[in-house]
C-alpha cells in the first residue's frame, strides 16, 4: 500500500518560497545512512553506466562532468531512497499536491577541476509531461561550496517557457529562432537579478520547479560534486509527446500514455498518495 504524504517533513515557511520563489532548501532531508546509499548506488553506477550516461564536458576539460538517468529498476539504492526518504513527503507538501509520482532519477558528477558549466535554463522543455505540480530535488553527497551550487532566479517559474537551447553550442533546436522569448542574460548583470543558492551540506537538498531558470558552475580545486537528482510529479502532470528528442528519451512510450493521460506506467511509480 502506497503511503500518505507527511506534510509536517517541511515548513510552512519552505512551502511559501517554493511557490513565490519556485526554489528552496531543506536541510538534512536525507538521514547519514540513506547518505552513504546514495553515495554507493552513485559508486555503482559510474562503475556499470546504464544506457543513457552520457560525458556532458568537453574533451579538453582538466575535469570531467558526466551524468545518468533512469536507474532506479537496477540500483537499488537509488530506488529505496526514492521510495524510503523524505524526499516525497517534502516534495508533496511543496506542490500542494494529492500524490506524488516518480518521474526519473538523475545522477551528475563534476570531477575536481572540472570547468564545464551548466548553463541557465529550465527543465520543462527538454521533458515530455506538462502541467504545473511538478518538483526536482538535487542532493548532494560531498559538500558543495557556494561557488559551485545550484543557483536559481527567482520567481522564474512564473514566466511561462523561455527559448531552450543546446548546453554545448547553445543552438535553437526545437524551436525556430523568435519564436519563445529569450533567457534574460543573467551572467552580464548579476546585480540585476534576484538569484538564490545555498552552500549545501551531504543530505540537505534543494527542491525546485522545473520551470524556474537554474545553472551552475563548474568545480575548481580538489573536491568531487557527486549529486543525486529525484524528478517528481504531482496530481495535474500529464504525458506530453515532443517532436523532439526529450532528456531522458522514453522511447515508444507514446504507444503506451496518450497524449494529455496521466503518467500511469510501471515507469513512474506513485510514491506517495492521500486517495
Amino acid at each position: 500500500m502506497t503511503r500518505a504524504i507527511d506534510t509536517t517533513m517541511v515548513s510552512q515557511e519552505a512551502v511559501d518560497e517554493f511557490r513565490r520563489v519556485g526554489a528552496t532548501v531543506v536541510r538534512g532531508v536525507c538521514t547519514p545512512q540513506e547518505v552513504a546509499m546514495v553515495e554507493r548506488g552513485i559508486e555503482r553506477n559510474l562503475a556499470d553506466p546504464g544506457p543513457m550516461f552520457k560525458v556532458a564536458s568537453r574533451t579538453d576539460d582538466p575535469g570531467s562532468f558526466v551524468e545518468d538517468f533512469c536507474n532506479w529498476q537496477r540500483i537499488d539504492e537509488f530506488r529505496d531512497v526514492a521510495f524510503g526518504s523524505r524526499a516525497a513527503d517534502v516534495a508533496g507538501a511543496l506542490m500542494g499536491s494529492s500524490q506524488v509520482r516518480l518521474y526519473h532519477d538523475h545522477m551528475l558528477v563534476k570531477e575536481p577541476g572540472t570547468r564545464q558549466e551548466t548553463p541557465w535554463h529550465q527543465d520543462q522543455p527538454y521533458y515530455n509531461v506538462d502541467g504545473l505540480m511538478n518538483c526536482s530535488m538535487w542532493m548532494p553527497v560531498d559538500p558543495v561550496a557556494a561557488e559551485s551550487t545550484l543557483e536559481f532566479l527567482a520567481g522564474s517559474h512564473l514566466m511561462g517557457w523561455l527559448m531552450p537551447r543546446s548546453f554545448m553550442d547553445n543552438q535553437a533546436k526545437w524551436f525556430p529562432e523568435g519564436s519563445l522569448d529569450e533567457l534574460p542574460d543573467i551572467e552580464s548583470n548579476r546585480a540585476a537579478f534576484d538569484i538564490r543558492g545555498w552552500a549545501l551540506e551531504p543530505g540537505d537538498a534543494v527542491f525546485f520547479h522545473m520551470l524556474t531558470l537554474h545553472h551552475a558552475y563548474g568545480v575548481p580545486g580538489s573536491n568531487r560534486r557527486r549529486a543525486f537528482s529525484l524528478r517528481l510529479l504531482g496530481d495535474d502532470m500529464v504525458h506530453a509527446p515532443r517532436p523532439w528528442a526529450t532528456s531522458p528519451n522514453f522511447d515508444g512510450l507514446d504507444l503506451q500514455i496518450p497524449a494529455g493521460a496521466a503518467m500511469d506506467h510501471p515507469l513512474f511509480p506513485l510514491l506517495r498518495s492521500n486517495d
